[in-house]
């Protein structure tokens, strides 16, 4: 029977209109009640099923064909958070896993960011090496690194600006300034084992074994020994408490987070901000007070006072002290984090550090006991041991695990890289706003490339035909291609499967006084003390921009007998 208007109303004279009222309120009072119920369940299923609903969607839209120029996408369950969980927790698995599935070239998602990832020598090459006008460091770092180094440098500025900065800090790093920095090095680190409190036992002149914290004491000592060469005796002066604390807050703002998410409300921000700017009034007065004693200094402030742009500009007070804050941050990290491994590698391989000591003994003992020369610049740079420690430590503990580029317009793959199943003639394309990244880290321990890849090794550097020697001639590449990318011909090197300090436009100027500097703190504790493990050789952790050693992390150490020399 069909619904009308004229049924409804008979109905209704029928009923008792003075009840009519009463009916209303206990209806009323009963749907309300339901509501409320519903209401309540309602908003539970929604709770409950809305991230369903979401992640059905996601991986729904993954199996949805794509464009066949497109790089494949690495599965992920969660919309824009995408891989960050496995590539956060270790990126170098997480490349390994992937490369087996998906080959040389894939794309993962990054908290929204899609990272098109390229392994190998032939990727390394396709990142680092890539041109200017299809992808760039600059758009990629800069939200990171201004903050902390400030306005009008490194990566706050064109490329061709950049260039130039890099080729002020050359003059700086001379051969000169080298041969004067090796007895800085030693008397620093000597001057720390003497005083500081992880060495007491030592002190002491006991027999018995002690224990530091790698980490923390070579930190420390990095510092010490860069703020005396490059930064100069009168920053070195100034290193006290207050110093400590504003590079410590100033070094808080340099992670992953800040990376990722550049303009948090949080305090450590806000602590990054207020070190900063009281980091670079206290380099402008340094810059002053040089101006006004006319001071003769062999550091990177003096060096930077005579530099012109092309344009013929002077460079700023501002830039040289900015540039002083992007050098300590910079060259802090990547020393001391080697300088750790290594140490905590001779401490796992006892014959490797008596190797180095017994080096040291025939290149510079005196004939005393206990007693060594301070090496020259050339006779610590033809150190076997001392080079292979170095070189195979930076092999597998890469400080820096991925290289990463902004796209700044559609970049094609080579297709001696990777290229669509089935390739006649295509090829992937990686598009404009998307970000490209190489790892290193992976082809340096690839072992398809090296023997015993996980293995640390030293000695493996001393085979003349091993992959090793071939991999560290590829980087040098001596007699190949050089490229003057605006400060100074410099060997490419991006097609090695070993990049310890990067390559192309963006490798790292600092690479020789990492040497010297790593070198001689190595030397002068292994003239000074054995070492050994007081834990298990301890894990990687990915969680800082740095890769260092997680927790805990213990060396025992005692006194050399004099008998031993």
């Amino acid at each position: 029977m069909s619904f009308n208007g004229t049924l409804f109303a008979t109905a209704l004279v029928g009923l008792d209109t003075a009840a009519w009222p009463g009916y209303v309120h206990q209806a009323h009072s009963h749907l309300g009640s339901l509501a409320s119920t519903d209401r309540r369940f309602i908003l539970a299923v929604i709770f409950v099923s809305f991230p369903i609903v979401i992640i059905l969607l996601n991986v729904a839209s993954q199996l949805i064909p794509k464009s066949s120029s497109r790089p494949p996408v690495v599965f992920h369950w969660l919309p824009f958070i995408g891989s960050a969980i496995q590539y956060g927790n270790d990126p170098i698995s997480f490349f390994v896993g992937c490369r087996v599935k998906y080959g040389d070239v894939f794309t993962f998602i990054l908290f929204g960011r899609q990272m098109t990832v390229a392994l190998g020598p032939r990727g390394n090459n396709f990142v680092t090496g890539g041109k200017l006008s299809q992808m760039n460091a600059e758009d990629a770092y800069t939200h990171l690194t201004t903050p902390c180094f400030g306005k009008d440098v490194v990566y706050d500025v064109p490329n061709a600006v950049f260039m130039e900065q890099k080729r002020f800090l050359k003059v700086g790093l001379s051969l000169e300034n080298f041969r004067a920095y090796v007895g800085m090095i030693e008397a620093e680190v000597e001057t720390f084992l003497a005083h500081d409190s992880a060495f007491r036992v030592l002190q002491s002149g006991s027999a018995a074994w002690g224990t530091f914290h790698p980490l923390k004491v070579l930190a420390e000592i990095t510092i010490l020994t860069a703020s005396r060469t490059l930064q100069g005796r009168a920053v070195r002066a100034r290193l006290d408490k207050t110093f400590a604390q504003r590079y410590a807050d100033l070094d808080g703002g340099f992670t992953p987070l800040n990376f990722l998410f550049p303009n948090l409300p949080l305090e450590s921000y806000r602590r990054r901000d207020r070190a900063q700017k009281a980091m670079s009034d206290f380099y402008i007065q340094c810059i002053r007070n040089r101006s006004e004693t006319a001071e003769s200094e062999h550091d990177m402030i003096a060096a930077l006072l005579q530099q012109k742009y092309k344009n013929g500009r002077k460079i700023k007070e501002h830039e040289i002290a900015h540039i002083m804050i992007g050098l300590l941050m910079g060259g802090q990290h990547t020393s001391s984090s080697t300088g750790t491994w290594a140490l905590l590698s001779l401490a796992q391989y006892p014959k490797v550090a008596g190797a180095l000591y017994k080096e040291q003994v025939e290149r510079f003992g005196t004939g005393k006991k206990g007693q060594f020369r301070t090496p020259s610049y050339e006779e610590l740079r033809a150190l076997p041991w001392l080079d292979s420690v170095i070189r195979e430590t930076l092999r597998i503990h890469a400080p820096i695990h991925s290289i990463i580029r902004k796209v700044t317009a559609d970049t094609p793959v080579p297709p001696a890289l990777a290229a669509p199943a089935g390739y006649g003639g295509g090829a992937y394309v990686v598009p404009r706003g998307h970000y490209v990244l190489s790892s290193p880290a992976v082809s340096q321990v690839d072992p398809r490339v090296w023997r015993a890849a996980y293995t640390w090794d030293p000695a493996r550097w001393h085979d003349a035909g091993g992959a090793a020697q071939a991999a560290g001639k590829a980087y040098e590449d001596a007699h190949g291609e050089t490229v003057d990318y605006g400060f100074g011909a410099v060997s490419k090197g991006t097609e090695s499967p070993y990049q310890p300090f990067g390559a192309g436009r963006h490798r790292c100027i600092g690479e020789q006084f990492a040497y010297l500097q790593i070198g001689m703190v190595i030397c002068t504790i292994i003239r000074k003390v054995e070492l050994r493990l007081e834990a298990p050789f301890p894990e990687n952790n990915y969680h800082t921009m740095i890769t260092l050693p997680k927790d805990p992390c213990s060396i025992g150490y005692r006194r050399r007998h004099p008998k031993e020399v």
